[in-house]
């Protein structure tokens, strides 16, 4: 509740969800904390249920406004330990998103020999490779790693990894490099950026003061692009629309080949029972040291050089 009141209180923007006191349950005498109503609920069911009407720059307008609110979160040097779309509320999502539940959440430095700090509790999808495995405690290129995964859905409309089992067997797949999968298409801006965020290698991962001012960028580029047109040479507005296109061919094809042809959406994938996106506990023991996947640093090369594609013809290339 402390590290709730204070992410609330000394940021200067309303970065978590609104705090208003305390109260206590009359029979079991428990406190509760008593918070802002989010009508729109969790981001998590608002992506599954609206994902096909969000468009391009309502996504880059969210990351972005996740990568501020984080940032101003760890000045405050505060890591939230447990970031997951189920965690990112509001009562209104195309406008503005909170951040809630720093149940999990730590002030860097404090309480260094609590016998607690080990137990590894969260989603395990988005819980970063060195702390599953315990080579490192959580720190604040933790809740980079997980930011990482929560683009990956934005972006893609899928939760990672909703098809097999969350088990000791993922989290060793994850340590050995295992990461989602971005689709070819998507803009290779935003796929560095998020490659870039689940890097095993910690220090090569970005902070969010980066972040945000890469989205930051990006946001506004793509929002002047379609409301003055201008613009129309900045590498973003290329790869979007590319991106754009790809996507409508790819809709039209389905659609014209036969009845039985169908397209996988967010709207109907299938979760594997055991796949699970609730906070738990997740101690596994002799889990392999964190790596990147053999091809994932010349991939994130690649991506590099395509960011400094800048006609249409050449993206044609891709």
């Amino acid at each position: 509740m402390k590290i709730h009141f204070k992410s609330y209180a000394d940021s200067n923007y309303l970065t978590s969800i609104r705090f208003y006191g305390i109260t206590q349950d009359p029979e079991t005498h428990s406190y509760m904390m008593v918070l802002e109503y989010a009508a729109d609920g969790n981001f998590r069911e608002y992506l599954k249920n609206n994902f096909n009407n969000i468009n391009w720059l309502q996504k880059l307008d969210s990351l972005r406004d996740l990568s501020y609110r984080l940032r101003d979160i760890h000045k405050l040097d505060i890591v939230h330990q447990d970031f997951h779309p189920g965690n990112i509320l509001s009562s209104n999502l195309k406008k503005n998103l909170q951040i809630s539940d720093f149940g999990l959440s730590k002030l860097i430095g404090a309480n260094p020999n609590n016998p607690e700090k080990k137990n590894i509790v969260g989603v395990l999808p988005y819980i970063a490779p060195e702390v599953l495995s315990g080579d490192e405690e959580y720190t604040k290129a933790a809740d980079v790693y997980s930011f990482g995964i929560i683009a990956y859905e934005m972006i893609t409309g899928f939760p990672p990894y909703p098809d097999i089992p969350h088990d000791e067997d993922l989290a060793i797949k994850i340590c050995n490099g295992l990461r989602p999968k971005i689709p070819f298409h998507t803009p290779k801006l935003i796929t560095r950026a998020i490659m870039r965020c689940w890097d095993a290698r910690v220090k090569h991962r970005p902070t969010f003061k980066e972040l945000w001012k890469e989205l930051d960028k990006y946001t506004d580029d793509y929002r002047d692009y379609l409301d003055e047109e201008k613009n129309k040479d900045s590498e973003i507005v290329i790869q979007i629309k590319k991106a754009e296109e790809f996507s409508a061919n790819q809709e039209s094809t389905n659609t014209t080949t036969t009845t039985t042809t169908t397209t996988t959406t967010p709207l109907n994938y299938q979760t594997h029972p055991q796949a699970i996106y609730t906070s738990r506990l997740l101690n596994y023991p002799k889990l392999p040291k964190p790596k990147n996947e053999e091809n994932f640093e010349r991939e994130l090369e690649l991506t590099e050089s395509f960011s400094h594609i800048t006609t249409n013809d050449d993206i044609d290339e891709f």
